[in-house]
């Protein structure tokens, strides 16, 4: 194994092994809400579980800071627009100013991501990972860069992490299983 993907797996691993409490800039009230809707959306059966989804990324992202929001949504015009370099402009400028914000970190690793800078995206999401080990949309994200790596038995953790978190998102478990499939694994 070369010593590029060594890093690459160095960095997934580390990603899945965030085991520490989110330290994402957000408020007492804001962890207090979005404790409250984790253990709402981990109840089975729930058939609001897209509201409940919607509710977590509308905390997550408010950075508390107009000047940090403007960022954020100048980089979402930026990739609805395609341009994944303005937006990597913006939202490093994001993180530079509000490091604590993770969901300044996966938006920028998901920039990276459209642009095929998987090395980058996935130091940007074991940063999101840090700060918020229950990302479900940054471990779903890891999951995709680890396949293209070759590592599904790593990216099935990754699905797993995130099934954990949100059992209720399809593509999550739609990916799951077809890894599951693919690579002989496939729970019975």
């Amino acid at each position: 194994m070369t010593g590029f993907r060594k890093r690459i797996l160095a960095g997934a691993v580390a990603a899945l092994a965030a085991v520490a409490g989110p330290a994402s800039g957000l408020t007492a009230d804001q962890e207090a809400r979005l404790d409250a809707l984790f253990a709402e959306l981990a109840e089975p059966d729930r058939d609001d579980y897209p509201r409940i989804e919607s509710e977590i990324q509308r905390i997550w992202s408010q950075s508390g800071s107009p000047s940090m929001d403007l960022l954020l949504r100048r980089a979402g015009e930026a990739v609805a627009a395609e341009d994944y370099a303005a937006a990597i402009g913006h939202l490093s400028a994001l993180t530079d100013h509000a490091p604590d914000f993770a969901e300044g970190w996966n938006a920028r690793a998901s920039a990276f991501y459209m642009l095929g800078e998987y090395t980058l995206a996935m130091a940007d999401i074991e940063r999101t990972l840090a700060l918020e080990p229950r990302h479900f949309g940054a471990l779903e994200g890891l999951a995709a860069i680890l396949e293209e790596f070759g590592q599904p038995q790593l990216a099935r953790e990754a699905l797993r992490a995130a099934q954990e978190v949100n059992p209720h998102r399809p593509s999550v478990t739609e990916n799951l299983e077809r890894l599951e499939r693919e690579t002989g694994a496939a729970e019975l």
